[in-house]
């Protein structure tokens, strides 16, 4: 793997870890009737960060830990500012897991970021989708 792999993994590793803890904040503010996409979110998001360290371990490259915060961009005090600041998490989420697939020189990577940001396009759209938005979907996902 080479540094190229390693630096955009640490950087993807790193929108995952934010992601996670934002999940966090949102589940406490989020419609309870949101539960259950809450709680499958989450999984991936913790699915997704797991992978990517143990990518990262198996190039032997160094794993960073997480920073021990990632304060919301927005107050989130109810169910519409979560659902904001769920789209902003996804939109940040896909943005690097896209410069993953532009900068990595591995097969392997690239289709795992490729995997991720599917994952991140549909999640985007099931928040855009909440929240009112017309289209739900982005032509471009990642695209910043």
């Amino acid at each position: 793997m080479s540094t190229a792999d390693q630096q955009a993994l640490t950087d993807a590793l790193n929108a995952e870890y934010a992601a996670v803890y934002a999940y966090g904040v949102i589940s406490a503010y989020a419609a309870a009737d949101r539960n259950k996409i809450l709680v499958d979110f989450t999984a991936t998001h913790r699915a997704r960060r797991d992978a990517t360290i143990d990518a990262l371990k198996a190039a032997g490259g160094a794993v960073p830990g997480p920073a021990p915060a990632y304060p919301p961009p927005i107050p989130v005090n109810d169910p519409i500012p979560a659902a904001k600041f769920a789209v902003t998490v996804e939109t940040d989420t896909a943005i690097a897991w896209r410069s993953l697939i532009e900068r990595s020189d591995t097969p392997q990577v690239r289709r795992a970021g490729i995997e991720a940001l599917g994952e991140c396009a549909v999640r985007l759209a099931t928040w855009q989708q909440i929240l009112g938005t017309n289209p739900a979907t982005a032509a471009f996902p990642g695209r910043a």
